[in-house]
């Protein structure tokens, strides 16, 4: 079960474009037939490996149990795809598994505990935002490498720019 937001569908898309825990009358891309999608398929579709589905629903990252055919083989849905698309985005984001995990129980839980799936969302927001800034004053420091050269190189005394110089060894 994904998280639904019980509002007019116009109101949630003014406050959120890309509503990603919705599901969708239409999944995108192909349609997603009525018996589901083969475990290589669903990776296909989700951009990961088979493996990495496995390890999804053996570490407990799921919301629902992934259905099973008659003979065991997993079968997966458009929610299933859509929460893999949640978790994938979690975790190249840095969201470690024991938060996204975490957060898969309070959505499986379902209602009552919003609160503590804010609070954790928040937190790792704020990670995220961190990483952002250290990224972009990382990013400052290389634009000015960068300009300077070029202003070196297109002034010809690029060969003037700093350079490590050790000592040699001498015995």
């Amino acid at each position: 079960m994904l998280e639904v937001n019980q509002q007019p569908p116009e109101a949630a898309a003014e406050r959120d474009p890309e509503p990603a825990a919705q599901p969708r009358s239409k999944p995108r891309g192909e349609p997603i037939p009525d018996c589901g999608l083969t475990i290589a398929e669903a990776a296909r579709r989700s951009r990961v490996s088979v493996h990495t589905l496995r390890y999804y629903e053996r570490a407990g990252l799921t919301v629902s149990p992934v259905d099973r055919t008659h003979s065991g083989r997993r079968r997966y849905h458009a929610l299933d795809l859509e929460w893999i698309r949640i978790c994938t985005r979690l975790r190249a984001t840095g969201m470690p598994i024991k938060d996204i995990r975490r957060y898969a129980q309070l959505v499986a839980a379902g209602r009552g505990n919003e609160k503590e799936r804010l609070a954790l969302l928040e937190s790792h927001r704020d990670h995220v935002l961190a990483g952002i800034a250290e990224l972009q004053e990382s990013l400052r420091l290389i634009q000015r490498k960068v300009d300077i050269y070029r202003d070196r190189l297109a002034a010809g005394d690029a060969d003037q720019l700093w350079a490590p110089h050790r000592p040699t060894d001498t015995p």
